[in-house]
């Protein structure tokens, strides 16, 4: 169905009269509020949103737990890197033996851990840091791989 010019020409003008007219009446409605009543929102729509919790993802790497560097500590004494008593503590003396085992293993020497370091210590996961992420494979994507395909996957 083709809309005459002079047709749309009438309804674009009366969307974009529309907007006018309700950014105007927000504007105003805004002014009002701000005169009236201090508050943190300017309306319910945004009281509505901010007073919800969604669970938002944290930034950041999560530190270790206490099992885990207990966990680490154990397989850099099992180097000979650490010399204490593993305590389960993210100290001093585990930092050097993490840059002692990292400069051993031709691994960048900042005593912080990386997947790299935890793949040396035979920790980490065997994929990290090898190649980017491959896409989920389906079902029905796996009736159409060549043995080929399934040896460059692995």
């Amino acid at each position: 169905m083709r809309v005459p010019k002079a047709t749309h020409l009438a309804l674009t003008l009366l969307v974009a009269a529309g907007f006018c007219v309700c950014a105007a009446s927000a504007q105003a409605q805004g002014a009002t509020q701000k005169k009236s009543a201090p508050s943190k929102f300017r309306n319910s729509s945004q009281r509505a949103r901010s007073s919800k919790k969604s669970p938002r993802r944290e930034r950041g790497q999560k530190a270790p737990t206490p099992d885990r560097i207990s966990e680490i500590q154990q397989a850099l004494a099992k180097d000979g890197s650490f010399t204490g008593k593993p305590n389960g503590k993210w100290d001093a003396s585990t930092m050097e033996a993490t840059r002692k085992f990292q400069e051993a293993h031709g691994l960048n020497p900042t005593g912080k851990l990386d997947a790299k370091t935890l793949q040396q210590l035979g920790l980490g996961s065997q994929t990290a840091g090898v190649a980017p992420p491959m896409p989920p494979m389906s079902s029905s994507s796996l009736q159409k791989t060549t043995p080929s395909q399934t040896a460059r996957r692995q």
